[in-house]
This record gives C-alpha cells, sequence and structure tokens, in this order.
C-alpha cells in the first residue's frame, strides 16, 4: 500500500509508482487517508487536497482502513509514537517503510508493506512513462485561453519556464529549496535551449508574476497568468504542450515535462532539488536519464 500525500506533484508520482507495481504484476493500493486526517495536515506547511480526482478517469484501488492498521499498527494518532517504538524495537515486525534516498531499488521486492515517501526519481516509472500520458489525461478547461495558448504553443518553438517563489521564499522553507533554481540558474537553462533552436518562445509560469514580469520582459516571452485557485491545475497542461521544458526544483513542473510527448523535447532540471541532497553527476545522470541537469550557476553537470 503506498500513502497518497503532498501536492499535485508528489501524488502523480504516488500514482506512477502503484502503477508500476501493476506493471510488474503486483497488488497494490493507495491511502488516500492522509488528506481527511487533521493532525497530519496541522504538521504541514501548506494544506493539502487529493488532487488525483481532478484527471479525468483516473482509475485506483484504495486500501480500507483495516488494510492500513495490518500493516502501520496505526489507527489514529495516539498510536503512530507506539507503533514507530515498536519498529525501533522489533524492526522484523515493522511493515512501514519510509524513504530515506532518492532511490530504493528494493522495493520492489516487497510482498507486504506500507510505503511512505514521495519517490520523484525518475528511474522509478520511466519505462511506463509512455502508459501514465495515456492514463493521465486533462478536462478540458472552461477558460477558452487556454486552449488558445495551447494552440500556439503547438505551431512554435515553445519552451515552459517554472519559477516557484511563494512558498519557497518562506524562511521555514527557503534552508531547504533556496539558493537552487538562481538567475543564473535560468540563464543558463535559456541559453542551453538558445544553442540548440535558433528561435524559441518562452512560456513563463510563476506563482509571482509580478517578479516574473519584470526580469523575463522581452517579445520572447509570454508570462503565463490565466489560471487561478484550483485552475492552476491547468498550467501543468500548458506546460505539456510546450515542446521544451524548463523546470523548477518542482515536482510540479517535472510533471509537466514528463506529460509532454513531443519525442524531441528538451527537459531542463535543477541538478539538485533540496540543498540536502548529495549525489554526483554519474548518479544523477543514472537516475535521471533524459534529462539536462543545471546547477545554480548556470553551468550545465
Amino acid at each position: 500500500m503506498i500513502q497518497v500525500a503532498g501536492g499535485l506533484g508528489n501524488q502523480m508520482q504516488q500514482y506512477a509508482l502503484y502503477r508500476k507495481f501493476l506493471s510488474l504484476g503486483k497488488e497494490a493500493k493507495l491511502d488516500i487517508s492522509w488528506f481527511t486526517e487533521s493532525d497530519r495536515q496541522d504538521r504541514v506547511y501548506a494544506k493539502r487536497k487529493l488532487e488525483l480526482d481532478y484527471f479525468e478517469d483516473l482509475h485506483y484501488e484504495t486500501g480500507t482502513e483495516a488494510e492500513k492498521k495490518a500493516l502501520t499498527g496505526e489507527e489514529n494518532a495516539p498510536f503512530r509514537l507506539v507503533s514507530k517504538v515498536k519498529g525501533k524495537l522489533f524492526p522484523a515486525s515493522k511493515k512501514v517503510f519510509h524513504e530515506t534516498d532518492m532511490y530504493h531499488p528494493e522495493i520492489f521486492g516487497f510482498a507486504d508493506r506500507y510505503l511512505c515517501g514521495y519517490f520523484a526519481c525518475e528511474k522509478y516509472y520511466a519505462d511506463i512513462m509512455g502508459k501514465l500520458r495515456e492514463e493521465i489525461r486533462f478536462p478540458q478547461s472552461r477558460n477558452p485561453e487556454n486552449a488558445r495558448l495551447a494552440e500556439r504553443m503547438q505551431r512554435e518553438e515553445s519552451v515552459s519556464i517554472h519559477i516557484r517563489r511563494g512558498d519557497y521564499l518562506a524562511p521555514e522553507n527557503a534552508a531547504m529549496f533556496g539558493n537552487i533554481c538562481t538567475e543564473e540558474y535560468y540563464r543558463g537553462a535559456v541559453s542551453e535551449i538558445k544553442g540548440r533552436y535558433s528561435s524559441p518562445h518562452f512560456y513563463v509560469f510563476s506563482d509571482d508574476t509580478e517578479y516574473a514580469g519584470k526580469v523575463y520582459a522581452g517579445e520572447e516571452y509570454t508570462i503565463v497568468n490565466v489560471n487561478k485557485g484550483e485552475d492552476s491545475f491547468y498550467d501543468m497542461w500548458l506546460m505539456s504542450r510546450c515542446r521544451h521544458n524548463i523546470c523548477a526544483n518542482s515536482t510540479f513542473s517535472f510533471w509537466g515535462a514528463r506529460l509532454n510527448g513531443n519525442p524531441a523535447k528538451m527537459m531542463i532540471r535543477p541538478w539538485i532539488h533540496k540543498n540536502t541532497q548529495k549525489y554526483d553527476a554519474v548518479r544523477m545522470h543514472d537516475l535521471w536519464q533524459g534529462w539536462i541537469l543545471v546547477d545554480c550557476n548556470g553551468k550545465v553537470v
């Protein structure tokens, strides 16, 4: 059973891992109780909703509370500490697996576990990405501007740029996620695109459009500002309609790139996702095959 938690990009990764298990002929279910347990929601910086159901006819099987309890030994919040202590004293009895590394190939050998983590690594489900693109479908937007933008993106050498500021600027998040997607990072990524294509047009997506408009002014840039609130979901769809993608250290834009069906696409991402990450370039290229990795100084790694 796989716990579904976090924002839309993370939920999609947990769904993708679920589909990977099914593709291997293994039984798998999703646990969506994280979104209804108030004590869990109170401990996160930004409260989240289950957004997988925004997609059109996305099917998955959910586990029951009894099935979850059989794996975790938890019934409600007071029992979580007991379960954690029990797992330390009696490791063999613990059926809860917590992600501690970028890639855990051992999970595919588990027979009966409750998996907790975001499982962002491309290597988990790269081989079923074509199938995921078929399954993950966006409902038609009620805003006709989305369709107009998508049609224009298909005609041009279009490139999405995602700039995440908002919650990443908050003190509690800046130490973990700050100073990764610097202005130098984006300049390096844009330069990499221009080095291969003569007339690209850049579509800039950001939760701070005022900042984006100041930094990315000029005819070669379009600031995308048509989707608000729950409709921000469609920004991912628009990213996927671009021919190439420059991502933030954000799983939201990772999925915009992943859902892009252009076989010749350039997918650019920061070489680390958070400041605690310690990986060498060889390892990162193995785990993120097909991606161009750029560091905070704008250099290709």
